[in-house]
C-alpha cells in the first residue's frame, strides 16, 4: 500500500516514499544487483529491465532505443494519458504509473534502470530517486534545469555507483570523434574561438505569462505535471511544447541544444567550468512601460560568451540562438553552408592553423576550406560506437558500475551541463532589474558586465544577485534529497 502524507498539493512526500522503500528493501533483503554480485554482476537473463518516467514524444523515442538491445521495458510511467499512448501500445506488458514515486515505491524489485524523459524541472528529482535506490539512469538533455542540481547528481552517480548517460546521442556520433581525431593531429593548431549558433526557439519566448488561465486537459495530471515548480493554474497550450520557453519549467534554447551543439568542443578541447560569461538578448518592444521585460519567459535571442581556460590557452566561446550566427569564414564558398545542410544550427572551431566546423550533435565533420577533406588522411585513434547511445548504456549496465567505458557519463554530462546553464545565468542575470532611486524606472545592473565564475564552488563571485538563479526553491512538498 502507498502511504500518503496530505501535504500541500495532496502529493506522496519524499520522506515517506524514501522511507517505505527503504523498509520494503530492507523487509525483501532487496539490494542493488552491482552489490549482490559485485561492479560485474549480471541477470541470469543478461537483460536489462527499464522504467520509463515520461514515455511520450522523446520518452517514447528513449525507450525504442533502448529495446533495440539487450532490455526490456517494464514499467511505463507518465502523467499524461495520450501522451503516453503510444508507449504504452508498443510495450503492453509494462505496468502503468502516474506518479513516479509510486512506481519506484512499488515496483523497485521488477527494474534495474530508469530513463528520465520528462520536462527539464523534474529531471533531477527523478533520477536522484532513482539512483538512491541504486538504479542505473540515462537523462534526457539538459541533464538538469539548474547549476546545483547538475552537481549534486554527478556527485550522486560516484556515491552510489550507478551507470549513467545524458541523451545528447551525438556524443556517441563518430562526427565528435573526427573533430578530435584532426584537433588532436594539429591539424588546425590551438583553438582560441568556438562560435555555436541555433535557430532555436522554435516555441514562443519573449512573452508575457498568459492572463487567462485554461482548462486542465483531462488526462493530466497537471499537479504531477508541476512537480517542483510553483503553483500556477494551467495555461493553453503548455503542455506538451511551449514549457521550453518559461523558466519555472525549461531552459530555452540554450538547454534544448547547447548539450548537441556545445558538446563537440567541450569535448575536443577538454574544457571544464568556464571563468566568466557575459551576455546581451533580444526583446519584443510592447509598449513604453513593459519594454518587452517578461522576467518570467525567455527571451527570443541571445549572444552569450565565455571564456575558459584550457591546457592549451584561454578559449572564448560564443552562444548564438534566436537565428544569430556568426560571420562566415573566408575559407568557406560562397555557396556551401556553415554547419548542418540546411545551415540552422552548427560550431565553428578557429584555430592558430586553420579551421573546421561540424552540424547539430557533432554531424557533418569539415576541415575549412572543405577541399582539405579529401587530401588530409588522419588514422583513426579514438574507438567508434556502433551499437549507438542507446544500446551502450543499455550493455554498461548489464556489466555493471566502471565495467565499460560511455560516451556522456555524468562525471562528463554534469560539467557540460553546467556550462551550458552558466549561459542561462549569464542570460537571466542580464535582466535583472530593481527600481531607481527617485522610484521612477529601474536600472538593470547585470547588464554590460561580466559575471565572474567561481566553477568549483558554484558562485558568481561580483555580481551576487545573479546567485539566485545558480539554485532554485521547490515547491512546498518537493525536496532533492541530499
Amino acid at each position: 500500500m502507498v502511504h500518503k502524507k496530505k501535504d500541500k498539493g495532496n502529493q506522496i512526500s519524499r520522506r515517506s516514499f524514501l522511507t517505505n522503500s527503504a523498509a520494503a528493501a530492507a523487509g525483501f533483503m532487496i539490494v542493488p544487483r552491482h552489490v549482490l554480485g559485485g561492479n560485474g554482476y549480471t541477470a541470469p537473463s543478461d537483460r536489462l529491465r527499464v522504467a520509463g518516467i515520461g514515455v511520450g514524444g522523446k520518452g517514447y523515442s528513449d525507450l525504442t532505443g533502448f529495446s533495440e538491445g539487450p532490455a526490456d521495458i517494464t514499467v511505463l510511467c507518465d502523467v499524461h494519458d495520450s501522451r503516453a499512448a503510444n508507449a504504452v501500445k508498443k510495450f503492453p506488458k509494462a505496468k502503468f504509473y502516474k506518479d513516479y514515486r509510486e512506481m519506484l515505491e512499488k515496483e523497485h524489485k521488477n527494474i534495474d534502470a530508469v530513463s528520465v524523459s520528462t520536462p527539464d524541472h523534474n529531471h533531477a528529482v527523478q533520477a536522484m530517486a532513482a539512483m538512491q535506490l541504486g538504479k542505473h539512469v540515462y537523462v534526457q538533455k539538459p541533464l538538469t534545469h539548474d547549476i546545483y542540481e547538475a552537481r549534486m547528481l554527478t556527485e550522486a552517480a560516484k556515491k552510489y555507483k550507478v551507470v549513467t548517460q545524458m541523451g545528447n546521442q551525438g556524443s556517441s556520433g563518430d562526427g565528435v570523434r573526427q573533430l578530435m581525431e584532426w584537433f588532436n593531429a594539429g591539424l588546425i593548431g590551438d583553438v582560441h574561438t568556438v562560435y555555436c549558433w541555433t535557430n532555436r526557439p522554435v516555441w514562443p519566448q519573449g512573452i508575457e505569462w498568459p492572463a487567462t488561465k485554461a482548462e486542465v486537459p483531462a488526462d493530466l495530471d497537471w499537479n504531477l505535471w508541476l512537480g517542483t515548480a510553483p503553483q500556477k493554474d494551467y495555461v493553453n497550450k503548455l503542455v506538451p511544447f511551449n514549457w521550453r520557453g518559461w523558466w519555472d519549467y525549461g531552459t530555452g534554447a540554450l538547454g534544448d541544444m547547447g548539450c548537441h551543439i556545445i558538446e563537440p568542443p567541450f569535448r575536443v578541447l577538454g574544457l571544464g567550468y568556464p571563468t566568466s560569461a557575459e551576455a546581451s538578448v533580444g526583446s519584443v518592444y510592447v509598449d513604453e512601460f513593459k519594454q518587452g521585460y517578461f522576467p518570467e519567459s525567455c527571451p527570443p535571442s541571445s549572444h552569450v560568451i565565455m571564456n575558459f581556460a584550457s591546457k592549451k590557452g584561454q578559449v572564448k566561446m560564443h552562444w548564438m540562438d534566436g537565428g544569430i550566427q556568426p560571420a562566415r569564414p573566408e575559407e568557406l564558398g560562397p555557396n556551401e553552408r556553415m554547419g548542418d545542410p540546411d545551415g540552422r544550427n552548427g560550431a565553428l572551431f578557429i584555430g592558430t592553423k586553420g579551421k573546421m566546423m561540424c552540424g547539430t550533435y557533432g554531424m557533418y565533420p569539415s576541415l575549412l576550406p572543405t577541399s582539405r577533406n579529401g587530401q588530409v588522411k588522419v588514422k583513426q585513434t579514438i574507438a567508434r560506437v556502433p551499437e549507438g547511445h542507446y544500446v551502450q548504456w543499455v550493455n554498461a549496465c548489464i556489466a555493471g558500475y566502471g565495467k565499460k567505458e560511455l560516451s556522456s557519463p555524468f562525471e562528463i554530462a554534469g560539467p557540460l551541463t553546467e556550462t551550458v546553464l552558466m549561459g542561462n545565468l549569464a542570460i537571466r542575470s542580464y535582466d535583472v532589474r530593481t527600481p531607481k532611486a527617485d522610484g521612477k524606472g529601474f536600472n538593470y545592473p547585470g547588464r554590460g558586465i561580466r559575471l565572474l565564475w567561481d566553477g568549483p564552488n558554484m558562485k558568481i563571485t561580483n555580481f551576487d544577485e545573479a546567485n539566485q538563479f545558480v539554485k532554485r526553491t521547490y515547491r512546498e512538498g518537493w525536496t532533492l534529497g541530499v
